[in-house]
């Protein structure tokens, strides 16, 4: 095993126990000798997400899409990110571009639903939640959300 191997498993292991604030000093190494590893540059983002520092987990996802522009984790990482700072057009625009990428992701499809409902767009919202109940039909999220969104809808 590779220095650098060791180290990204101290990482992950570090991630797994939610020691998020030391695993970012190591997803930090991990970069000083690999810069342009995507996956890499994604989980940190996304361990960034897991302290909420989303306004620094957006760099790394921006990174990663320079250097692969069609990494679906990518794409709906920074849509999650977006929605969490309540940016919701731009949330909007990286669950659309992540939905290019892989059209039949209920993540993708879910996050964009909550986040049409948060903007009152109900049909919208309603029309991703049947869509992730096409794939889940059981998907909990989904259910709860379309009920909500057509009590809303209903209601105006």
């Amino acid at each position: 095993m590779n220095d650098l191997t060791e180290l990204l498993n101290h990482t992950y292991n570090l991630c797994e126990n939610e020691n998020f604030e030391d695993a970012l000093e190591y997803f930090d190494a991990v970069l000083k000798k690999d810069p342009f590893n995507v996956n890499v540059l994604i989980d940190k983002g996304v361990t960034l997400g897991y302290l909420e520092k989303f306004e620094q987990a957006i760099p790394c996802y921006d990174k990663a899409l320079k250097l692969d522009s069609h990494s679906y984790n990518a794409w709906l990482n920074k849509g999650i990110a977006y929605h969490a700072m309540e940016d919701c057009l731009n949330a909007i625009f990286c669950y659309d571009e992540s939905l290019k990428i892989e059209p039949s992701s209920v993540s993708s499809l879910l996050n964009k639903g909550l986040v049409l409902g948060e903007l009152g767009m109900y049909d919208d919202a309603i029309w991703h939640f049947d869509k992730v109940l096409q794939f889940e039909n059981q998907n909990k999220i989904a259910l709860i959300n379309k009920k909500t969104a057509v009590t809303l809808k209903n209601s105006v």
